[in-house]
């Protein structure tokens, strides 16, 4: 009988922020202790589906997507309370939302960093002035379709994403240098 030993990779991005961003982060705001170096907490997609309200089935066309994007199935967001004007009503479902954390969160950031940003047409970069005061950074993108694991053949519409990466920054200073340390495209002001 053979054994065999399961070796786990961390992964490409969690690796590097080990190495060399927490030195550098440590260096440039003077921390004392390494467990004061901001890092990265969770990541939320959360994917809005307005018309749902009038076609139940455009709710799983957005749960598919997520899931192929995210790996993980998306969690369904449902109408808290009904408003007329929208022909909304309590517990329809209006949209799906994945909560990302651990090496699936830090395997995510590198695909949407090195394959899915660069694949937006006339993208100048993000705006690095967004965060919200604590470090944290949400951003959106207009279409699934810069995803690799989307099949262009398969999309029945358009839908947007927001992106929220949630950090344990204390400013947003020390927040946008871990951003841009792990590679996110700010553009220079």
């Amino acid at each position: 009988m053979t054994t065999v030993t399961e070796t786990k990779t961390l992964p490409r991005l969690k690796e590097r922020y080990r190495n060399e961003v927490v030195a550098e982060l440590q260096k440039q705001f003077e921390f004392a202790n390494p467990m004061q170096v901001p890092r990265l907490v969770k990541i939320v997609v959360n994917m809005g589906v307005g018309e749902a309200a009038r076609d139940a089935k455009l709710i799983d066309g957005a749960v598919r997507d997520l899931a192929t994007i995210t790996g993980q199935k998306p969690q369904v967001r449902r109408a808290t309370k009904s408003i007329a004007q929208f022909k909304l009503r309590e517990g329809m479902p209006i949209g799906a939302k994945v909560t990302l954390r651990g090496d699936r969160m830090w395997e995510f950031l590198d695909r949407l960093l090195s394959i899915a940003l660069p694949r937006i047409r006339d993208f100048r970069g993000l705006d690095g002035r967004k965060l919200d005061g604590h470090g944290n950074y949400t951003f959106g993108l207009t279409e699934q379709s810069v995803f690799h694991e989307i099949d262009q053949d398969k999309i029945d519409r358009q839908r947007g994403m927001d992106i929220t990466v949630v950090t344990t920054a204390t400013t947003d200073d020390e927040g946008r240098a871990l951003l841009k340390l792990l590679g996110f495209p700010f553009k220079e002001n």
